[in-house]
């Protein structure tokens, strides 16, 4: 049976199983590293309340390749591969996160500055990488993934409603004599999300998308494809309603384009009634 890179480490019974660990969860083959990494995990990572806050943002640097200032991690929060994991400014993580730059060849998970991840978010590369702006909420329970050599990009700015997932590949499926997951990956190289783009609740970006800047995506939706900047979107597969520029150059004689709530107010009467865009 043809197994994937992982399929291997994890059931190579060459190895030992602490090798095997060392592998696909600590990402070194260093006992002393390894070690550092047990321990931490075992006094800091389900420690409650306020001293448990305290624990992980004492400890928790000291594993990751970078941190900056002011974070803060939840209980229960996970690093896999954490010397491929580096940390902006003022990043907070709720409960029950999990970040695993996992990978071979890749160059791991890189989050900017003022960035919150909503509780029980997984944020994971298997031979990709991702790369998240500044200013980025990510609600609950959402999926953010980079696998074979893709490359996951967020700008500045976006929110992301819960239950979003974003990644993934598609497996080839021309053969029915052996098994969808031996027949290989067809990869497009990943996703990318401009600046200040809202996703709402549950919707699916699918490999190979791009997102233009400034582009709203209603709940629900799933997007095959490409989403022009200033693109309001919804459906299943997603279709483009509308532009969100249309009245703010009608309105331009009217209203004061520079004044960032009246460009709130006029963006918010554009949107459509049917179907409504996500909420968080």
């Amino acid at each position: 049976m043809k197994q994937t890179r992982l399929q291997a480490q994890v059931t190579d019974e060459s190895q030992s199983a602490l090798r095997r660990y060392q592998q696909v969860i600590v990402g070194s083959n260093s006992l002393g590293y390894t070690l550092h990494y047990e321990i931490v995990n075992l006094l800091c990572r389900n420690f409650p309340g306020a001293a448990g806050l305290w624990l992980r943002g004492k400890f928790y640097p000291g594993l990751l390749n970078k941190v900056g200032r002011g974070a803060i991690f939840g209980e229960g929060t996970t690093f896999h591969h954490p010397r491929k994991i580096a940390l902006g400014r003022g990043v907070a993580m709720s409960y029950a996160c999990l970040l695993d730059a996992k990978g071979t060849s890749n160059q791991g998970i890189v989050i900017g500055d003022n960035v919150i991840i909503g509780r029980n978010t997984s944020i994971v590369c298997k031979d990709g990488d991702i790369r998240i702006g500044n200013d980025v909420g990510i609600g609950a329970n959402c999926m953010l993934s980079a696998v074979s050599g893709n490359r996951l990009e967020i700008g500045n700015h976006v929110m992301i409603a819960p239950y979003v997932y974003i990644g993934g590949v598609s497996y080839n499926f021309e053969r029915t004599d052996i098994p969808l997951y031996e027949q290989g990956v067809n990869t497009q190289g990943g996703s990318r999300i401009g600046d200040n783009v809202w996703l709402g609740a549950g919707v699916t970006v699918l490999d190979g998308v791009n997102i233009g800047h400034d582009a709203i995506v209603a709940a629900g939706a799933v997007i095959t494809k490409d989403i022009p900047p200033l693109g309001i979107a919804a459906g299943v597969p997603a279709k483009l309603l509308k532009m969100r520029s249309e009245r703010i150059e009608t309105d331009r004689s009217s209203s004061n384009p520079t004044d960032p709530l009246e460009r709130a107010r006029v963006v918010v009467t554009e949107m459509p009634d049917k179907p409504r865009s996500g909420s968080q």
